[in-house]
């Protein structure tokens, strides 16, 4: 993949952060990271990341009040929300403010990575870079 393509990678839990973080590099991406969902509207705002991974359940902001924030400024970014529980509640909660898939904490990152690649097959300008 092209390194222009910028991932922004938000979750609470630095062991998982670091290691998808580690893995998308070796699949040629650009990797941006936060720890919660304050610190993800800022990034959003200031790098302008081509697609989200964002966990839900975090301190400081959820994933769900930070979508919907990032939402008021981006509507179009790709979100693909992790959550480590299948049927999530909050999962529900972000379609509602338009995600593009979910990823659970329990799969393989090959899964994540298949999601991924999809995700940016659908928003072709991704695709194009």
């Amino acid at each position: 993949m092209d390194k222009s393509i910028k991932i922004l990678l938000v979750d609470d839990e630095e062991d998982f952060r670091q290691l998808m973080a580690f893995w998308l590099e070796s699949k040629g991406y650009a990797i941006l990271t936060a720890s919660n969902g304050q610190e993800a509207v800022k990034v959003v705002k200031n790098e302008a990341p081509d697609i989200i991974f964002l966990d839900l359940h975090m301190p400081v902001m959820d994933g769900v009040t930070a979508l919907k924030e990032i939402r008021t400024f981006n509507k179009d970014v790709p979100v693909i929300v992790i959550s480590a529980h299948t049927g999530d509640p909050k999962a529900r909660e972000a379609m509602a403010s338009g995600i593009s898939g979910v990823f659970p904490k329990s799969n393989n990152f090959e899964e994540g990575l298949t999601l991924l690649e999809s995700v940016l097959r659908t928003h072709k300008k991704l695709k194009d870079k």
